[in-house]
């Protein structure tokens, strides 16, 4: 596996990081950068349960339409979606409609609401991964699945959470910051 390449700025990156314009704003600003706040964790959570068997850049194209269609990933108005609230999402081309994915996502708010105002937060940071650990050097060198993101799996689901088993948990602790699996040779590290 590669190391970081450079791309036509000059700046190394993550592989990954300079396949495209989106790839590489996301990279560069906002991948791996901690991210607190229930509400930005509820959306970040959405988003990756979504992108569950579909490449990111599907999701992140659609980021705009995710956040229209669940009123910026709002916690409370998410947690009083209904059945007709259903039935719009799934005929809105702007999103990907996936019942199971919506359902999830509607389930999600009202167990972020169950947790209490915070705990959202709490529970998500309480996993995160050690800070002292090696940079990797190469996309080998960074896994799928860690016993932090088990382990962040395993409490989310307890709480109530769909869609959140330990690769889609690790995905999540990569896009908050929870851990920093940019390439020791990354600009952006």
């Amino acid at each position: 596996m590669t190391g970081a390449v450079p791309g036509a700025d000059g700046l190394l990156r993550c592989p990954w990081g300079d396949s495209t314009d989106d790839y590489r704003a996301y990279h560069d600003t906002e991948w791996g950068r901690p991210v607190h706040g229930d509400q930005a964790l509820f959306e970040r959570i959405s988003l990756e349960a979504f992108q569950s068997g579909l490449s990111w850049i599907t999701i992140l194209r659609r980021r705009e339409g995710f956040r229209a269609a669940f009123r910026d990933f709002s916690i409370e108005q998410v947690a009083e979606f209904g059945d007709a609230d259903v039935e719009r999402l799934m005929a809105d081309t702007g999103i990907i409609r996936n019942r199971a994915k919506v359902l999830a996502t509607i389930a999600n708010a009202r167990a972020a609401i169950d947790l209490g105002e915070g705990e959202l937060e709490t529970l998500i940071w309480n996993h995160a991964g050690d800070p002292d650990r090696p940079a990797p050097k190469t996309l080998a060198d960074v896994p799928a699945v860690t016993a932090e993101s088990t382990a962040l799996a395993k409490a989310l689901k307890k709480n109530g959470f769909r869609f959140v088993g330990p690769t889609t948990a690790y995905a999540l602790m990569q896009a908050c910051g929870l851990v920093n699996d940019h390439l020791v040779d990354c600009h952006a590290r």
